[in-house]
């Protein structure tokens, strides 16, 4: 896979996945009922062309993306819950659901897990291996990931390695990263 041609696919995406997120941003859902959020993404993930489980670990959905190539299997993990609490951003996508709110960037995570799978997919020809992409519910009260482990999340197929991201403070076009278990 290129580069330039993963960058080039993923600016075609910028106002789907610019949508997508404020829509999340407007329909926040707490931990342990993310229904609505679920259900959008497993629509994409099939549309996509995805293997998707639904109702791993609660609302957890897993698509699995098997590449046209042998290789290993990774996961991409995105969280979809909100928190409680008043929104303090006065814009068009502000939260409608009073005392509900996507502070810590879920709707962000689970936007840029869509994004990934669906640029992967339509490369699918040059992906080597499987990439599973676990969308986990109820991370904000830390039992989402337990029960989406205790459901078999992990297994058939089991990853090599897990990555996920998470929004931070950092000035623009700075990275950080950390090997390991983290948030």
């Amino acid at each position: 896979m290129r580069e330039t041609q993963i960058a080039q696919l993923t600016e075609t995406l910028r106002n789907e996945l610019s949508a997508t997120r404020r829509d999340f941003h407007m329909h926040p859902e707490l931990s342990g009922q993310e229904q609505r959020t679920a259900g959008i993404v497993a629509d994409k993930l099939r549309e996509y062309g995805l293997e998707v489980s639904t109702g791993v670990g609660g609302h957890g959905v897993i698509g699995l993306l098997e590449g046209k190539r042998d290789g290993p299997v990774v996961a991409w993990r995105a969280d979809m819950d909100a928190v409680p609490g008043d929104e303090i951003l006065d814009a068009p996508y502000k939260s409608r659901v009073p005392g509900v709110i996507h502070i810590c960037g879920h709707d962000a995570h689970t936007t840029i897990g869509l994004g990934i799978a669906q640029v992967l997919s339509s490369m699918r020809d040059q992906v080597a291996g499987q990439v599973k992409f676990i969308f986990q519910p109820a991370e904000e009260t830390v039992v989402g990931a337990r029960a989406i482990i205790a459901a078999g999340g992990l297994e058939n197929p089991r990853p090599g390695a897990i990555f996920a991201l998470h929004i931070a403070p950092l000035q623009v076009g700075r990275l950080g990263s950390v090997s390991g278990m983290v948030l």
